[in-house]
């Protein structure tokens, strides 16, 4: 078998760059703006907030790729707050009043914000994660991850198609997924390795993780 794609800073910025651009020309195809008061997949979330907490995800990777005042192992605390009962807590929210357009403007920033952030970050970089601290490349994949499942849940819930190119998908799994299986198919895999496909011989995922080692601890 081959050895797994590597996913450096560089390749997942790019990567993650393209995939920012493929989403918004995606979601911007849906039909009618009433339809993103529809939930997205399988997600007690509307297809508007699934959006907004994306974008805040991609905020949020980000900015605590940034951080270098101590301490280091904290969220930085911007306000996040839910509109309602049961919605993300973000910390960005897009003013309803600018339509989708507006919401696409969002999205789109926030994860320039992140490519922007991934390409000048030091190798010693680390932003915080539950997960563990993120390296620039590990910081790029999860906002690739994020995007990737994500605009699969917007898609469903907008009625549209999202079929992101695999060779992204094998990269991302190689570098958070390392259990995961290589002879799959990659975008199924990565659907599978966070719990919203099934694949053969392998039960449906209810809790799953990815894992952020650096880099230059992976053999």
């Amino acid at each position: 078998m081959s050895a797994p794609p590597q996913l450096t800073p560089a390749t997942a910025a790019a990567d993650l760059e393209e995939i920012i651009r493929l989403a918004v020309e995606t979601l911007r195809q849906a039909p009618e703006p009433a339809a993103w008061a529809a939930k997205a997949g399988s997600l007690d979330w509307t297809c508007w907030e699934t959006a907004e907490h994306l974008a805040d995800d991609l905020f949020a990777y980000a900015v605590q790729l940034g951080l270098t005042t101590p301490p280091l192992d904290v969220d930085v605390p911007f306000v996040v707050e839910s509109r309602r009962p049961g919605g993300p807590g973000n910390a960005v929210h897009a003013d309803r009043a600018a339509g989708v357009t507006g919401l696409m403007q969002v999205l789109q920033a926030s994860g320039a914000l992140l490519v922007a952030m991934v390409r000048t970050a030091p190798p010693h970089a680390r932003a915080h994660h539950g997960f563990g601290p993120a390296d620039a490349s590990a910081s790029a994949a999860m906002g690739l991850t994020e995007t990737l499942v994500h605009v699969h849940d917007l898609a469903e819930g907008l009625g549209l198609a999202w079929d992101p190119p695999a060779g992204v998908c094998a990269r991302v799994l190689a570098r958070l997924f390392p259990d995961a299986p290589r002879d799959t198919d990659p975008w199924t895999t990565l659907l599978w390795a966070t719990g919203r496909a099934e694949l053969p011989g392998r039960p449906r995922l209810t809790r799953w993780r990815w894992h952020n080692t650096p880099a230059s601890q992976q053999s």
